[in-house]
């Protein structure tokens, strides 16, 4: 129970920066390469470091728990590459980013149809997300041409759609333990 508890607190807090991220790459979609770097890298730092730590406490428990662990690691790493480099061409960003969103996306629809412990609702959010993820990085890597805004709207928007989705993801989790606790 402890475990479902945490869990859904790692997706509020997820969708949390998600949501903080999409509002500031849509509304202030003017904003240069380096500043868009940094609130990404920030996005992807803090989500790692989440999935970090429940994919170790899920590790054993559930078949598939290394696996968020390891998008966390790609997740951090990535974050720091770019924080510790934040001249990169904008090809580069695009080729990171887009690399993200697909294997994020991919490994988000596996676990969680293999995942004993979500609900079938919480189930479907994570495969929608997942899939919105994969579709925004294939977008984005096929379409460099629309650079520039564009691309900023995009990544805004999937940061938008995905993280209302974390949170009601969390919340039908939370009523599930309020549910079991009675």
């Amino acid at each position: 129970m402890e475990e479902l508890q945490n869990y859904s607190w790692s997706l509020t807090f997820r969708g949390i920066a998600a949501v903080l991220f999409g509002i500031a790459a849509v509304f202030w979609p003017g904003i240069t390469l380096v500043t868009l770097l940094y609130l990404f890298s920030a996005w992807i730092l803090v989500d790692g470091v989440i999935r970090i730590v429940t994919g170790i406490g899920r590790i054993g428990k559930h078949q598939l728990g290394f696996m968020r662990t390891l998008v966390g690691l790609l997740e951090l790493g990535v974050g720091v590459y770019l924080l510790r480099h934040p001249h990169v061409t904008f090809a580069t960003l695009i080729l990171l980013i887009s690399f993200l969103l697909i294997i994020d996306g991919v490994i988000a629809v596996v676990v969680s149809l293999t995942d004993d412990i979500e609900t079938a609702a919480s189930k479907t959010l994570a495969v929608i997300v997942g899939i919105a993820a994969v579709l925004a990085g294939i977008l984005l890597l096929f379409q460099p041409a629309s650079a520039g805004v564009a691309f900023v709207w995009i990544l805004g928007l999937y940061a938008l759609i995905s993280g209302p989705m974390l949170i009601a993801a969390s919340l039908d989790m939370r009523n599930v333990i309020s549910g079991k606790k009675r």
